[in-house]
């Protein structure tokens, strides 16, 4: 066990709802937490886990109407309006009470801020969480996704002076955390402090769950026969993505049972990059499959009647993953494949490159494009099963060791001791 006591420990977001990131996972934290003994409750805007330990503030969710005034008069600009500082500081002053109620009303002991001081899509909100750890003292780890300098629509902005006070805020007693090397060394390179890298991580001391008479049917359901080959394209239709590498992997394999499958929707940043695919893969001649209205958070009927699935009911039934990104702040694609036993595409994004590659997995890697060399390691992990099961078995054992619950487990042991300032009687 963990230290002398249990805490009790508030996170802090503007989201915890859905398959994003911040959102998985803040549940893993929770999850190894829990493990100790430690108890976890949630503060934000939108909330999907249970409402005996939540605490809901619509304002505090970026998509809330006074936000969204505020942030179409800040990005892209030079000059802030007197009006839009007095708007910032009332939305700041009233989430700061919210904070507050939140502490009293749970007794939290510990704040986990999950990229509410990291990324700035909800100013006032980061304003009123520094406002508050500096009037509380209360111990506070700060768990950092995506800087604001990670982001070029942040770029131009008229409130650097609130990207300094609170993005994240410099503040002595808070426990910085990041999810990769570069950005350890760009925190402390910019705001001066240090911070400790725990990498995204997966369950790997346990299997996946088999699958179930729900999805006994998924590929019939899903429109394709039992002889398709599913490649699957496991993200969003953004163009840092880059999917149109996996278009042209399907091309160049020239095997009409291949089938491109993209599981999540388009429309964050419009619909034009997802117009685009489909006419590159209709002049490419190859098969390509829009499943969002499909795949969810849970299982469910959609509107249509029909079953919905999880991306995890799907995995089991894949033959192999595309993850051909430009860039990814860690990149759970990865992890999903590796726990799943799939084969993988990768393109050498920064963040792959710098803290996965030396690990030591065995996956086909392009460098920007494609070559035929990649294209025959990919062909041979999809014809060659005694090859395949000996690949995915090495990168198992490999993702075990470096990205299990056991390292997150040490991780978070040391962190609330070090916050808390518990003695560890492990």
């Amino acid at each position: 066990m963990l230290g002398t006591m249990s805490e009790r420990i508030g996170f802090i977001s503007t989201r915890f709802a859905g398959t994003d990131g911040v959102s998985l996972e803040s549940a893993k934290w929770a999850q190894v937490l829990w493990d100790f003994e430690h108890k976890s409750f949630w503060y934000a805007g939108l909330i999907d886990r249970d409402a005996d330990v939540s605490h809901c503030v619509p304002e505090a969710h970026f998509e809330h109407p006074e936000n969204l005034w505020i942030n179409e008069r800040i990005w892209g600009k030079h000059q802030r309006d007197p009006i839009v500082s007095r708007r910032i500081h009332e939305m700041a002053s009233y989430l700061k009470s919210t904070l507050y109620d939140f502490v009293e009303r749970f007794d939290i002991s510990i704040l986990v801020a999950q990229n509410a001081l990291t990324i700035p899509m909800h100013v006032p909100l980061g304003v009123a969480l520094t406002e508050f750890i500096t009037e509380t003292r209360i111990p506070t780890i700060a768990h950092h996704h995506d800087f604001y300098w990670e982001r070029t629509r942040f770029s131009v902005n008229a409130v650097s002076d609130y990207l300094d006070f609170a993005f994240p805020p410099r503040q002595s007693g808070i426990q910085h955390v990041i999810i990769n090397e570069a950005a350890q060394e760009e925190l402390a390179w910019r705001k001066g402090v240090s911070s400790t890298l725990v990498p995204n991580v997966f369950d790997f001391e346990n299997s996946p769950p088999e699958p179930d008479n729900y999805t006994k049917n998924i590929r019939a359901e899903l429109g394709f026969a039992d002889d398709d080959i599913i490649i699957l394209q496991p993200t969003r239709i953004v163009p840092r993505k880059g999917i149109e590498h996996s278009i042209k992997l399907v091309e160049a394999l020239k095997n009409p049972r291949a089938k491109l499958v993209i599981s999540h929707a388009a429309g964050d940043e419009g619909y034009e990059y997802r117009n685009m695919l489909s006419e590159l893969a209709h002049d490419s001649g190859i098969d390509l499959h829009f499943i969002d209205n499909r795949i969810g958070d849970v299982r469910k009927k959609n509107a249509a009647g029909e079953k919905m699935f999880t991306l995890w009911d799907l995995y089991p039934h894949v033959n192999f993953v595309t993850y051909p990104s430009l860039y990814e702040g860690f990149g759970n694609a990865f992890l999903e494949a590796m726990f799943f036993r799939l084969p993988i595409l990768i393109n050498r994004y920064a963040i792959f490159a710098r803290d996965i590659e030396p690990k030591g997995f065995r996956v086909p890697l392009m460098d920007g494009y494609l070559t035929k060399q990649v294209i025959e390691e990919v062909r041979r992990l999809l014809n060659d099963d005694a090859y395949r099961q000996q690949v995915v078995d090495h990168n198992y054992a490999v993702a075990r060791r470096f990205y299990s619950y056991a390292l997150l487990r040490r991780r978070l042991r040391t962190m609330i001791t070090n916050v808390s300032g518990m003695e560890d009687h492990d």
